[in-house]
């Protein structure tokens, strides 16, 4: 079985190392702590593939791109159901394109000033600041959210490409894994980046879950009750924005937008309650990442790709599923935007 990623053996065999460690990058100081974390879960998973045999495995990238793929599966319908309920399914696409006019930067700055900053570091910076224009351009123009989404889309893309034409021969070849996706780009460095962003979202949707909720099925009555709209729809695409930058890293920027939306409109087929609609789509989320990122290995095709058209196989199932459930009779069958008026009423009590 040759490498999936089109790694040459040599290759293989440096990234197969035991070590996850950086190689010379200034965050290394900082990011020290998790090294050692992804050392520990590199263990971990050699370990099992010694004891299971299975391929995927033994090699070091593969258990990155595993982690990434978790920490993906969780933390995009955690914001994507949020989103979908809020008929924001789309956002994901604009500021996906606004990363890829942040990897752009981070590629021209390193190109031309030698800075050796990682990419997905200014596509982390560029994306919450677009994320924070939408909300921006929305509130001062008094535009549709559609609109200013088209305008930072169209802004980030242009950005994106004049930057590349710029300095075509080096940024062209570099670019194609952060368009596509590529289970080998998934450095120690981006690893652990990611982590500090799926920390950084879970314990923000922890820690403000009950006024996101109010804010996205009654936003007039949360403004009247004294929370303050304008911030938490600001903290909501930012989220968004770290989800898609963490995402990216295997999915790609065209993909990256699909795991907000797929899971979660698959999960609102089977789902009664938000809490139980969040759940479900988490677990879809999880088995789309997991098989996609098995098929692709064995299949050497796209993992970005592969994880989407598995992600769609489930949602197809879930919509028979649901349909079934209709013709059954059961007349409690969920739609999508749909909540349990007990579970607004407890986001309400709580402030």
């Amino acid at each position: 079985m040759t490498v999936a990623a089109g790694l040459s053996t040599g290759a293989v065999s440096a990234l197969a190392t035991p070590t996850l460690q950086s190689e010379g990058s200034p965050l290394d100081p900082v990011l020290a702590p998790i090294y050692t974390l992804l050392d520990l879960w590199s263990l971990l998973l050699g370990a099992l593939g010694d004891a299971t045999g299975i391929e995927l495995l033994q090699y070091g990238f593969m258990h990155r791109a595993i982690l990434v793929g978790l920490c993906i599966g969780v933390m995009a319908p955690l914001i994507g159901t949020f989103l979908v309920h809020r008929q924001l399914a789309l956002i994901g696409d604009a500021l996906a394109h606004t990363a890829f006019a942040g990897v752009a930067v981070g590629l021209f700055l390193n190109g031309v000033f030698s800075v050796g900053v990682s990419p997905y570091l200014t596509a982390v910076v560029v994306a919450v600041i677009a994320a924070l224009l939408i909300e921006v351009i929305s509130e001062v123009t008094d535009a549709y959210n559609d609109v200013s989404m088209a305008i930072v889309l169209s802004t980030g893309f242009a950005l994106g490409t004049v930057l590349i034409s710029l300095n075509a021969g080096g940024l062209a070849v570099g670019i194609n894994q952060y368009l596509f996706g590529n289970l080998s780009t998934v450095s120690a460095e981006n690893a652990a980046i990611l982590l500090v962003l799926f920390g950084i979202i879970v314990a923000t949707v922890a820690l403000t879950r009950n006024q996101l909720l109010y804010v996205t099925f009654d936003e007039t009555a949360a403004e009247v009750s004294g929370i303050p709209v304008d911030w938490y729809n600001r903290v909501m695409v930012m989220l968004t924005a770290l989800v898609v930058v963490g995402a990216m890293q295997i999915m790609g920027v065209i993909l990256v937008a699909a795991m907000l939306v797929v899971p979660v409109a698959g999960a609102s087929q089977v789902s009664r309650s938000f809490t139980g609609s969040l759940l479900i789509s988490v677990v879809l989320a999880e088995l789309a990442v997991l098989l996609g990122i098995g098929l692709s290995y064995y299949g050497e095709a796209t993992a970005g790709g592969v994880i989407v058209l598995v992600a769609v196989a489930i949602y197809v199932v879930a919509v028979a599923v649901g349909k079934l459930r209709e013709a059954r009779g059961d007349d409690d069958a969920p739609e999508v935007g749909s909540i349990e008026a007990g579970e607004k009423e407890a986001a309400v009590s709580s402030d």
